[in-house]
Formats: C-alpha cells, structure tokens, sequence
C-alpha cells in the first residue's frame, strides 16, 4: 500500500508540473501527458519492490528537472522572444522546443547528472587530497603551513598529530577543491602516530612534507631516516593489506595507484630508491644556516641533494623571514595539495638557497660525499646512502637518543608544560599511587583471613 501510494503521489505530481512547465501549449501538454501515461502502462505490472523505488526515484528527479531547467520561450514579434521559464542550450534544436521527445531529454539529463557524480571525470567534481608535514621538534612545520595557507594567525606548538585543511576553488563559480593536511608534532617521539592519516582513504591522494631545521645539523640525519622509514613502513603496509580485498574494490585499486612509476630517462633510475608517494623536503631555517661555515654549508647542502634525489623528492630551502623564499616555498606546497604548477626555478648553487624540484638533480651533477680528513674507502660502507651517512655523522655526530626516550610521553615534553593541568596531573598520580596501597593492603589482609 505504501509503494502504492508513492505512485500515485509522483503521477499527481508529474501532471501538476506538466501544467505548470507546458501551460498554453496544447502540443506540448498532449505530448507530456502522453508519455506520462506511456511510462506508468509499461510499468503497471512490475512486482519487484527495488525496481518500483527506482523507477519513483527517477520519475521524481525528471519532474525536478522539468520544473527547474525548462525554458518556455514565445515568439511575440520579428526577433524577438519572452520567456517564462528555463532550459538548457543543449535540449533546445534550431531554436524550437521538442516537446514529443522532452520526457527523454529530462531522463537522459538525470541519467548523465548521476553519471558524472560517480565516475568523478567531471570539471564540477571536487577533487581531495592529503599532505602529511613531520620532521623536526620545533622546525617550523606549523609556521610554514600557515604562511602557504594565507592564515594571519600565531602560530602554536603542535599537540600531538593536528589536522587542518585548505580550499581552493578552480575558476569561478566552482566547487573549491579541499586538501586534507596534516600535523605531526614532537619529531620523531610521536612517529607512532603516523597511522592515522596514512590510511587507504588517503593513500591514493597522499603526500609527504618532511621539514627538517637546518640550524640543527647533528639530529638532521637521525630524524629523516627514522620519520621517513616510519612512513614508508605504513604506505607499505596499507598497500599490503589492500590486497586483502577484492580485485574491484576502491580501496585495492586506491593502493595501486599510489605506486610510484617513473620515465625511463629519470636521472639515475636503476640507482635511486624512490619514496612510495610524492616527497617534498624542506630545509627550514635559512636565515640561521646562513652563519655556518662555509665547509659545514656545503656537507649539509650537498648530503640533503643525495637524500632528496635518492628518494626521488623535491628539495628547497626557506625561512618565514623571506618573502621570497616562502613564495617559492608555497608553490611546491601548492603543487602537492591543488596539483598547481610548482615552478621552473632550479638553484643548485651551495652559495644560495637550494632550490630543485624531484627530477632535475643527478649523482653525477651532486658529486661523490664531501671529506677531506679519511679515506671513503675505509668507511666500509654497505651502499651508497651508508656511505653518505657515515660521511656526514663525521662532521656532524648524531645526538643522543636519551633525551628522546625520556620524551616518549609528550605530558612530559617542556614544549607543552601547563601548571595548572600539571599540578592536576601530580595528584591524580598521588591518588592513584595511594589507592594501589590500599588495593594491595587489602589483598594481603584477605589472603590471611583465608
């Protein structure tokens, strides 16, 4: 009775709009009338309750599209017309309304409406994606992303893993294209975190920002290798476990996408080992890095080429004190979130800010590892990136990891002390303390009555 009674709604509904669209058009009322009864007599004897709710759903969206998109036009005098309501140019031939053939248009139109929100190939589409920002404790990560967004706020220490997002629209009148970023704070203490928005969702669509602070050259190394392995290990991980899915699934065709395939004349292709996703490295800083020595400059500048062409990465160097430098900063940022141009400037110059999109380097070009003081022969190296690691901890030795155990907790980082909250947090611990005496008095005494 309820399917029943949907029909008899939308029928009322179809002819109420027939006279409202077609009104003083006999031609055109016959003809709408017509196909409505056509439509409903073919139909009658359909039992299937899907097919009866899918067949009321587009007899409801033609009736919004002959309501909404219908242009009835009258020829009042030579060149010139009055119109009353709308239609689009492409359901208009040699000017004159076909008014026999308008049911199919208005079904066609829906049809290809709901075709082109699912196959997603339409200029009104939205298109999403997601950058993941880690790297260096308080190297600027949340500095630079505001700066690429236009946000004229203070930038504040990151809690955690954050997560943002920016807008962008193609053209005018457009639906804004959405990217989906991402935040971790606390360098490498928090790189568990790391799962949470590399996922399959967003693998397909993901890139990485790794900021690494220049100013700081001896944790430099330490916390790209360990962020970056990080990351690779989940890609991969979520990839892997795509396969678990069937062949036609989204998620299994989202993982496969995400693999990187580069050209055959990519400099060095059978030497390198390319970052499963679209990497930028930013050296943070440059307003700092620019007192070092010039030799220190030099270990640093050309080791970051090695690291950046080996994983097939863009490099670029920036401080938020130059204007210049977080232009060009945005723009390979905006190549990642909006898929824009990120610019042709290429500086490879160790004098001047390193700037090299991922592609444009080569071994050749960055040369063998800068040491003057030992053979690189007795450094017994098991591959060229040891070699350069070894290389490097010569001149700048890593830190110790002591002080990053300690800071596994970030309720212990001094970044994020809050005396109020801390002093809280002192006597809940207190109390918590007490009451595990209490508990294990208890037990004891228990014991001994049994």
């Amino acid at each position: 009775m309820g399917t029943r009674l949907k029909v008899l709604s939308l029928l009322k509904k179809l002819h109420r709009t027939r006279m409202d669209v077609f009104r003083d058009d006999e031609r055109a009322l016959t003809a709408a009338r017509l196909k409505i009864n056509e439509e409903f007599k073919k139909n009658k004897n359909e039992t299937s309750e899907e097919n009866i709710e899918k067949m009321i759903k587009m007899g409801s969206d033609v009736e919004t599209v002959l309501r909404e998109a219908v242009l009835q036009v009258e020829h009042v005098a030579e060149n010139k017309l009055c119109m009353r309501c709308s239609l689009p140019l492409h359901l208009v031939v040699a000017g004159q309304l076909i008014s026999d053939t308008l049911w199919e248009l208005a079904a066609a139109e829906v049809q290809s409406q709901e075709s082109g929100a699912g196959d997603g190939d339409g200029d009104e589409t939205v298109c999403e994606r997601s950058v993941f920002l880690m790297g260096s404790k308080a190297g600027g990560k949340t500095s630079i992303l505001l700066r690429c967004l236009e946000r004229d706020e203070p930038p504040k220490p990151t809690l955690a893993l954050e997560y943002t997002f920016g807008r962008r629209a193609r053209g005018h009148n457009t639906p804004k294209d959405i990217a989906h970023l991402w935040e971790l704070g606390g360098g490498t203490s928090l790189s568990d975190l790391i799962q949470i928005p590399i996922t399959l969702v967003s693998i397909s669509s993901l890139s990485v920002v790794l900021v690494l602070d220049l100013s700081k050259p001896n944790a430099l190394w330490g916390t790209m290798e360990k962020l970056l392995h990080a990351a690779q290990a989940q890609v991969e991980k979520v990839s892997s476990n795509a396969q678990t899915f069937k062949p036609g699934a989204k998620q299994h065709k989202a993982a496969r996408s995400a693999a990187r395939v580069l050209p055959k004349d990519y400099p060095d292709r059978e030497l390198i080992s390319p970052f499963p996703v679209p990497l930028l490295i930013v050296g943070s800083k440059y307003d700092l890095f620019q007192e070092f020595e010039s030799d220190k400059k030099k270990v640093i500048s050309k080791t970051l080429r090695f690291l950046a062409h080996y994983y097939t990465a863009s490099l670029i160097f920036t401080s938020i004190k130059s204007e210049s430098l977080m232009s060009k900063t945005k723009s390979f940022f905006s190549h990642l979130a909006f898929g824009l141009d990120r610019g042709k400037t290429v500086s490879c110059d160790y004098s001047k800010p390193l700037i090299i999109p991922a592609g444009a380097d080569s071994f050749s070009q960055i040369g063998s590892p800068p040491t003057t003081d030992v053979d690189i022969m007795s450094l017994h190296a098991k591959n060229p990136k040891d070699l350069w690691k070894k290389v490097y901890e010569r001149v700048f030795p890593s830190e110790s990891s002591g002080e990053q155990r300690d800071l596994k907790d970030p309720g212990k980082d001094p970044q994020y002390i809050e005396p109020q909250i801390d002093a809280m947090r002192a006597q809940k611990d207190q109390e918590l303390e007490q009451y595990k005496r209490n508990a294990a008095k208890s037990w004891k005494e228990l014991e001994l009555e049994t």
